[in-house]
């Protein structure tokens, strides 16, 4: 690397990146939808979130007001309701607690056609973590058959640091990690229908840090830029407002960090790839 160059270069990319921290890299918090890049089985339809130890569930059947129940379940995954006493429905879905207690009514001659209804009224066995660039991260809890846009939202959507993807770490049945990525700019799948991954009771979302890059030099507007996805020199060209008046597309260099932590100057032609944290030098045109 030119030793003159380097010198030159050091306290701006210093305040560049210190820059990056600060910039404002917008990303929509209201998302439509996503398409799913190895992890089609979590688009598939979901099963329904099951209701366990700790859940407040409100029971009523239709016509029968005097039997509206709320109840916590308990430890033993059970509640109490009339008519009926202890009824366990821990591990099942709305849908199957709802039909365990209309067949137990009717089986037990007490009502001849019930109309079940139960609802979550907070749900403290299935969460969620949402971690990252977020603008409120935390634990949320799952009010029915969640999906990625759902949990997002009620985290209050990405924040202006957001990039565009977002992880999921989730468990199998053997206790290991499994984590699927997700493109948030795809916003719709193959058919032009929106595809919206399912989300499963303890997963974790996690939204990283937008990459950038950065550029200086002889360009309209030098500064801290998102980074798109193959994005070539002559496209973070554009971005920077174009060549100022003493700019030269000839002699441009970009200082890269390698796996090492050392930095490497190359040259670079309009077609070169930019990658994340790289710092493109615009020469000045010596005519």
């Amino acid at each position: 690397m030119d030793m003159n160059v380097q010198a030159a270069t050091t306290p701006i990319i210093r305040t560049f990146r210190y820059g990056a921290r600060q910039a404002t890299l917008c990303l929509c918090a209201l998302i439509v939808g996503l398409s799913i890049s190895g992890y089609a089985h979590a688009a598939q339809s979901p099963r329904g979130i099951m209701l366990g130890t700790g859940d407040q569930v409100k029971v009523g059947v239709y016509n029968h007001p005097d039997l509206t129940t709320e109840a916590q379940i308990s430890a033993r995954g059970t509640i109490n309701f009339p008519l009926l006493g202890e009824v366990a429905i821990g591990g099942m879905d709305k849908g199957a607690a709802e039909a365990k207690i209309a067949h137990l009514l009717k089986s037990r001659g007490l009502i001849p056609n019930p109309e079940v209804n139960l609802l979550v009224m907070q749900s403290r066995s299935q969460q969620v973590a949402v971690l990252g660039q977020v603008q409120r991260p935390g634990t949320y809890p799952m009010q029915g058959a969640e999906t990625l846009t759902d949990l997002l939202a009620q985290a209050g959507g990405i924040n202006e640091k957001g990039g565009d993807q977002v992880i999921i770490l989730r468990k199998d049945k053997n206790g290991q990690l499994d984590r699927y990525q997700e493109n948030l700019k795809l916003l719709l799948g193959a058919h032009g229908k929106p595809v919206d991954p399912r989300i499963e009771a303890n997963d974790v979302i996690y939204v990283p840090t937008a990459p950038v890059f950065y550029i200086y030099g002889e360009v309209q507007k030098p500064g801290v830029y998102r980074l798109s996805n193959g994005m070539t020199v002559q496209q973070a060209l554009s971005v920077a407002g174009g060549l100022s008046v003493r700019g030269t597309e000839r002699g441009i260099r970009i200082n890269r960090t390698r796996r090492d932590g050392k930095v490497k100057s190359v040259h670079a032609g309009l077609t070169d790839p930019v990658r994340e944290d790289d710092v493109v030098y615009v020469k000045e045109s010596m005519f």
